[in-house]
């Protein structure tokens, strides 16, 4: 019996996700290239480089149970400034001048554990209907929601002229840039290095990881 079209290949593509291009670009070449149905399990905006889990075929119907995974990243925070989207594509508000160590590492144990932080306002959050990254390229300022974020390890890797490297493993729909603004900074870089069990160093988008496979990892870390 033929094989719906769009359903092979079926498991799950690593991507490394350079600097420049957005996710669903990302998507779209992975999908052109195998013709299978594609998804991914949770993007990275255009800034920010690092690990995407692309689901293919089958494995696109599972997308929840990849979506949900904890993700570990690597940041640099420019505690100099604000900026109005938490990231450098962003303009600059709110310039000060940089905390001690002291003071950095006061405000990075508050933010540990369960903590409450506005949406930025370039994400994907639906503000009325409409899309909050669309409203702010518009230039209609909105009232973001606060969401409850889980914050698991928030680690102080150097700070140095401003700028705070942080390695962080965070829960699902914990906005990094979130945390940058309440530290009073941005996110100057922003790299995902682990989605669950999945780690950037396998990244290798020609490969697909069979389905079986990438389900049996996952009930192994649960």
């Amino acid at each position: 019996m033929a094989v719906p079209k769009g359903l092979e290949p079926t498991g799950v593509i690593l991507a490394d996700k350079p600097a420049g291009p957005s996710s669903f670009s990302i998507v779209g070449r992975i999908r052109a290239r195998t013709g299978a149905k594609t998804g991914h399990a949770g993007t990275l905006d255009p800034f920010a480089t690092g690990l995407l889990v692309l689901l293919s075929g089958r494995a696109t119907r599972l997308q929840d149970q990849f979506t949900k995974l904890d993700k570990r990243y690597v940041t640099e925070i420019d505690l100099r400034a604000r900026t109005t989207t938490g990231d450098p594509e962003g303009e600059s508000i709110d310039e000060h001048e940089a905390p001690g160590l002291d003071e950095l590492q006061r405000s990075l144990e508050g933010l540990r554990g369960e903590v409450h932080l506005p949406v930025p306002a370039a994400s994907a959050v639906k503000i009325k209907g409409e899309r909050a990254y669309k409203l702010h390229r518009q230039g209609v300022a909105v009232e973001m929601p606060t969401r409850t974020m889980r914050v698991d390890e928030l680690e102080l890797v150097s700070y140095q002229d401003g700028i705070a490297r942080l390695d962080l493993l965070v829960g699902s729909g914990t906005y990094v840039r979130s945390i940058a603004d309440a530290l009073g900074g941005h996110c100057a870089t922003l790299r995902r290095t682990e989605v669950g069990p999945f780690r950037v160093e396998e990244a290798d988008d020609a490969r697909v990881l069979p389905l079986e496979h990438a389900l049996a990892r996952l009930a192994a870390v649960r």
